[in-house]
């Protein structure tokens, strides 16, 4: 009975493989006997999809770009964000950061693909993370790794460290 009972489950397991997955015009698929949306879904309601900030700004990207290293002496612009990496150089980056106790903004390249590309032609670099300092590229996650080895990190961020002190 066992030795049945486990060939209609991988009977039925092949037969899924078959029909796992179908893409519909309307911007939904079905995979295993579930329907799923993406946000182009026509029957979503407009307060329902996600909107983009920089959208909405009259600034071009690369002024955003060059507004956000201006204004922030710690920028990253990384793969998710500083809570939720969602990539292991991005990840090794903010660890390395945070242990210098610094204010750390960062922007989430994977939610706007049009950004990610004005990063990369500002910087002229074409990996990420993207770190900047006090206005200056600084390069990625090994870059950071290799300078807080060497203990020049501490002196780029000696700075910002003390201007975070006194505003406190």
């Amino acid at each position: 009975m066992a030795r049945s009972l486990s060939h209609m489950l991988l009977k039925g397991i092949s037969g899924l493989s078959t029909a796992s997955s179908t893409r519909t015009a309307t911007g939904s698929f079905v995979q295993y006997g579930r329907r799923f949306s993406n946000t182009n879904d026509s029957d979503t309601h407009d307060d329902f999809k996600p909107t983009s900030k920089l959208d909405s700004s009259n600034l071009s990207l690369k002024d955003i770009v060059e507004q956000d290293i201006k204004e922030n002496p710690v920028m990253v612009y990384m793969k998710g964000v500083p809570d939720l990496p969602q990539c292991g150089f991005s990840s090794l980056a903010v660890r390395v950061l945070s242990l210098y106790d610094v204010p750390l903004s960062a922007r989430n390249i994977l939610e706007n693909p049009e950004l990610k590309t004005a990063v990369k032609a500002f910087s002229q670099w074409p990996t990420f993370p993207q770190i900047f300092i006090k206005g200056e590229f600084i390069g990625g996650s090994d870059i950071i790794l290799n300078l807080h080895q060497t203990g020049e990190l501490k002196e780029k961020l000696k700075d910002v460290t003390a201007n975070q002190e006194k505003s406190q």
